[in-house]
């Protein structure tokens, strides 16, 4: 303890540049990425198939998917460039500042006095905060749905979906935001300089929580959770997601905890699979679950929670950190955590390397376990199916992928196999559609 305040007293000096540091950071951050972009882009020029996939890839799909990489690596540039300038745009002109002066006046004409507080007026903010990122970011995201995933023929959502999931997403902010921000804020004013022991609990309660309940509450408010139907397949636990309803991408996933475990499916994987394929991705998933592989990355999260936390600690009471952002009178602990995170953002690139190089390696392994119970061809089949399907990267540059990618490469998960090639995937090309794998979900494992 003794420790930690000595670190805040040191970084608490008058007139330190915080807003030119955070500034930095942030550029800073930008650019390594934008450069990692740049190399993978090149990679994405390249006109020959891997020799691992040459025998089941053919040169028409690989072009696509050269095609779809670039497009969306484009795409990445602009809106890199987009948010970099909203952030330099937020810190230039004060716009933290001016948004809590002016969330408190609006708190003050439509509340009662006892709820004009901290809490109150932080919670107000943060779901202010939430609407201006949010109409902030809708034009590239209709762009994404609209325009790039349309042209390649993944886009199956409707404007009406998208405005409907839209407004679902606000009303689950808005309902499960306000208690969890009054815990947070609560816990840090009530239990002084402790304050990190107990909001780590807290969070990782909430965690617990969250985990437990989104499949029976959350989920079901976009997509239809299906048992799988009595016949080959069918385990305890296994579902169908209706994830055709918005896109042509398929894919598996697992999650949950020690003692409750679901594996999904998308339903256009089971359309476009045999039934011997989806066993060997249900025999991957049950790996994660068997090897404890989600229980391991809960596990780990928490130390990075308590880490937060214990940091956040040294920055809580720093008062050239709130004055150099325009917060000379009133130190909000919301305001604090905002700022505390953009300075914290070197120190995150790093973890999320390392926490990439950790989840690849647990790839591996679940492979390894679909691969032992007799599934090498079909989990190799499988792979290279969703390669195509998904008009997937089938090539990487190695510090984009080590930086950026929570899986292998497929290259490296076939050779991981011992996979010889067949030239049968390719004869079945035509049979299926391509799209993108769906990004991996933060609760649970992804094939």
């Amino acid at each position: 303890m003794d420790l930690l305040q000595r670190l805040s007293q040191m970084l608490d000096r008058p007139l330190f540049p915080w807003k030119k540091l955070i500034t930095g950071f942030s550029v800073g951050q930008y650019l390594f990425e934008e450069f990692l972009s740049w190399r993978q882009y090149q990679v994405l020029k390249k006109t020959k198939v891997p020799k691992v996939l040459e025998a089941e890839v053919s040169q028409d799909v690989y072009d696509k998917s050269q095609d779809y990489g670039r497009a969306k690596a484009q795409f990445g540039f602009v809106r890199g460039l987009y948010g970099q300038l909203q952030n330099i745009a937020f810190i230039h002109f004060d716009v933290l500042p001016k948004l809590w002066a002016w969330t408190g006046k609006l708190l003050l004409n439509i509340a009662p006095a006892r709820f004009t507080g901290e809490i109150s007026h932080s919670i107000v903010f943060v779901l202010s905060f939430i609407l201006i990122q949010q109409a902030l970011s809708l034009p590239t995201s209709i762009y994404h749905t609209f325009v790039l995933e349309e042209k390649f023929g993944f886009n199956k959502q409707t404007p009406k979906l998208f405005i409907t999931d839209m407004l679902k997403s606000n009303m689950l902010a808005f309902i499960i935001a306000p208690p969890v921000l009054a815990g947070f804020l609560s816990i840090v004013q009530k239990t002084g300089n402790q304050f990190f022991y107990y909001l780590w609990l807290f969070v990782a309660g909430l965690q617990v929580f969250m985990i437990t309940v989104y499949p029976i509450t959350i989920l079901p408010l976009f997509n239809k959770l299906s048992p799988l139907e009595d016949g080959k397949l069918k385990t305890d636990e296994l579902f169908v997601i209706d994830g055709s309803k918005r896109s042509a991408h398929s894919n598996a996933y697992f999650f949950g905890l020690p003692w409750k475990k679901h594996i999904v499916i998308y339903d256009t994987l089971i359309e476009k699979s045999k039934s011997e394929e989806v066993t060997a991705v249900l025999a991957h998933e049950l790996g994660h679950w068997s090897l404890g592989h989600t229980t391991r990355l809960f596990g780990i999260s928490q130390i990075h929670v308590f880490y937060i936390f214990t940091l956040f600690s040294v920055f809580i009471n720093n008062a050239s950190l709130y004055q150099d952002f325009g917060f000379v009178k009133e130190h909000p602990i919301i305001i604090g955590f905002i700022l505390f995170s953009d300075a914290l953002a070197p120190m995150d690139t790093v973890i999320k390397l390392l926490m990439n190089i950790i989840s690849r390696r647990f790839e591996f392994q679940a492979d390894e376990f679909a691969r032992k119970l007799g599934y090498q061809q079909e989990l190799a089949a499988s792979l290279i199916k969703l390669q195509i399907q998904n008009l997937s990267t089938m090539d990487a540059d190695w510090m984009y992928a080590s930086y950026h990618f929570s899986h292998p490469i497929l290259s490296e998960r076939l050779k991981a196999l011992n996979w010889a090639p067949t030239g049968k995937i390719t004869e079945e090309k035509s049979e299926v559609k391509s799209e993108e794998a769906v990004a991996e979900k933060a609760s649970g494992r992804e094939l």
